[in-house]
């Protein structure tokens, strides 16, 4: 009898240091700290389910707010190129003295064979290049999530880390950056990097991808750390939200290749100007696969205007279980 009580107690104390340790694992909610999960074989027999993230329309337009006096400073005007025949990306890097990487990541660019005629790109400051650069293993605590990880190496030896953030906070965010650190079986830091989110505008509850690149190979490591770095309170009167997108279409080439078609209509009382689309690709276990930033046909769009999009996503994993899309643009100053 003593015996079968002995075990029965030894039954509930591991039951309660079960719990204590999930209690402690929910609580750091800031961090992932995990292995790499294996991306799952690509099968033919899994469709395409695309779906519209765009909320509900709403003929209610988006209030403006007169802009905050703006603090004189100088900044560097952005520099934008248009790709020509029988240039590449190496060589449109080399041409403005940019890394390679640092160019795929500013257009977000997974696959550089999905480079078109005509595309434009832009060709990162030496500043954004020091900011990915001088990235450290110290996470900011911020109230996002990081989530929907996958992990993918390239072609050219570098290792994809594709996710997205998710704005559980009652702010709207911009200006929300994303870092990575990499941990061998020792704990010990071996790489890191960081990125910005696709969207310019992290509303309340919305999500945002992200594509962070390890220019060279990492190597083996062991976990990883995915971690929101900054992020502010939004100017949310500069931005026009009442963007819809859609007749979504997608016609894919054996799993490599997605092409994309879709329709931006303009559902508020304004004209829209500086409009994009970003496009997300999941997988089966709903990990980010793919992402991609758009101009559609005309990026300025009148009160009650459509414009369409076309564009190639190439998915890093697969199959693609769903796609969604968000537009976002800009609303013209008041006079």
């Amino acid at each position: 009898m003593q015996a079968n009580r002995a075990r029965r107690w030894a039954v509930v104390k591991a039951g309660m240091v079960a719990a204590a340790c999930l209690a402690l694992l929910a609580g750091c909610g800031q961090v992932i700290t995990t292995a790499p999960t294996p991306t799952p074989e690509p099968t033919p027999t899994i469709g395409v389910a695309v779906v519209n993230a765009t909320d509900e329309p709403t003929t209610t337009p988006a209030p403006y707010t007169p802009a905050p006096t703006p603090t004189p400073t100088v900044t560097s005007t952005p520099i934008f190129y248009t790709i020509q025949a029988g240039e590449s990306l190496l060589t449109i890097a080399n041409r403005f003295n940019v890394s390679l990487s640092g160019l795929q990541e500013a257009n977000g660019i997974l696959d550089p064979r999905t480079l078109q005629i005509g595309q434009q790109l832009i060709i990162p400051r030496e500043e954004e290049e020091a900011i990915a650069a001088d990235a450290t293993a110290t996470p900011t605590p911020l109230p996002v999530a990081v989530e929907n990880l996958h992990f993918s190496e390239n072609a050219i030896g570098g290792l994809w880390v594709m996710g997205e953030v998710h704005n559980n906070t009652a702010t709207a965010l911009e200006q929300v950056r994303v870092g990575v650190t990499l941990v061998d079986e020792q704990g010990n830091t071996i790489a890191q990097s960081q990125g910005l989110v696709a969207l310019d505008l992290v509303d309340v509850e919305e999500r945002a991808p992200f594509a962070i690149l390890f220019g060279e190979e990492p190597g083996e490591f062991a976990q990883f750390q995915a971690y929101p770095v900054s992020a502010i309170p939004a100017y949310v009167g500069s931005y026009y939200r009442d963007l819809a997108v859609e007749e979504i279409q997608t016609e894919s080439e054996r799993y490599a290749s997605y092409t994309v078609t879709g329709v931006v209509r303009n559902l508020g009382p304004e004209e829209a100007v500086s409009v994009q689309v970003v496009l997300t690709a999941y997988d089966p276990l709903d990990r980010v696969i793919a992402m991609r930033q758009v101009e559609p046909e005309h990026n300025v769009v009148p009160r009650g205007g459509t414009t369409t999009f076309t564009t190639v996503l190439a998915p890093v994993g697969g199959p693609v279980a769903r796609i969604s899309a968000e537009a976002q643009g800009r609303r013209l100053p008041a006079p």
